[in-house]
């Protein structure tokens, strides 16, 4: 079923993200997670993509094993980094073999050490353009629904907020059913980037994506490269907790809690967790908020 189809169905619409681990064992344990989380009645999950796209070929495995053997629904990132149209067309023909119907379309960072991002050879410069290519494309134009990044408070390399709205409204009219936001922990950014992008007319579900602050250096390295700033009560948390991992993890839980319910309550159209490929965290913010019964 195509993601964007949930956005028109359901009241609240609860996905969780997971990246694809680098070991056997780490397969193992995301598969356990995956199914733990299978019990919370997700509307989808996402696996992400590596730099270089060096985890393509776990990501579609990933995807089919999710998709074909547990029975969730899924969406496969994708990005620019390091493909030529002819690979990204070989991609989509891979997806739709495993009977996947949604992509999450993005340009990607730069692979590390490099400071600005390089299109490869017949590749694409913007996510737009990867929207566009699949849109137009005369075999998948239709087979997939389309998800795209924004930013509430801004893209680390797109800091005018006006410019970098622009930039998503471009992504929203190649194409795009649905945004994702990077993640935030100020309610405030997500509802003023809501509010702009319906004044330039993004029509389409904007879904808050959400990272419980579980360990307090991971959060500091994740808010600097999608440049989300940090509130100085989390700040406050992290340093007084310091390697206090339970306590840390139960301040997260009961800040994402809080943020959840608020975003809920005014509005929002679900939300999306990034996961880190743990469980914990998503479950017990779900038993909060009475969400895995509420469906």
């Amino acid at each position: 079923m195509k993601i964007s189809e949930f956005y028109k169905k359901q009241r609240h619409t609860i996905s969780f993200e997971f990246f694809p681990p680098k070991t056997a064992e780490g397969e193992k344990k995301l598969f356990q997670i995956v199914a733990d989380l299978k019990k919370l009645s997700p509307s989808f999950v996402t696996v992400t993509y590596g730099a270089l796209g060096n985890t393509q070929a776990n990501t579609l495995r990933l995807v089919g094993e999710i998709k074909n053997s547990i029975g969730l629904e899924v969406a496969a990132h994708l990005t620019c980094v390091a493909h030529s149209r002819e690979e990204i067309e070989r991609i989509l023909e891979a997806l739709r073999a495993k009977s996947i119907e949604n992509i999450v379309a993005l340009r990607g960072d730069p692979p590390q050490g490099e400071v600005q991002f390089k299109a490869p050879p017949q590749g694409f410069h913007h996510a737009s353009e990867l929207v566009r290519f699949i849109r137009r494309h005369p075999r998948f134009g239709n087979a997939f629904a389309l998800s795209v990044a924004g930013y509430p408070e801004g893209h680390p390399e797109c800091k005018d907020k006006r410019k970098d709205l622009e930039h998503l409204k471009q992504k929203v009219d190649e194409g795009a059913d649905v945004v994702v936001t990077q993640l935030f922990f100020d309610n405030k950014f997500y509802f003023d980037f809501v509010e702009r992008a319906r004044k330039s007319g993004i029509t389409v579900p904007i879904v808050p994506g959400i990272m419980p602050v579980t360990h307090g250096p991971q959060i500091q390295k994740f808010s600097l490269m999608c440049g989300a700033s940090i509130p100085e009560r989390i700040t406050q948390a992290i340093a007084r907790f310091g390697e206090d991992q339970e306590a840390i993890t139960k301040f997260g839980i009961e800040y994402a809690t809080e943020q959840c319910r608020q975003l809920l309550q005014e509005g929002a159209p679900g939300l999306h967790f990034y996961t880190l490929n743990q469980s914990l965290a998503t479950r017990q913010i779900f038993a909060n908020l009475n969400l895995a019964r509420a469906g």
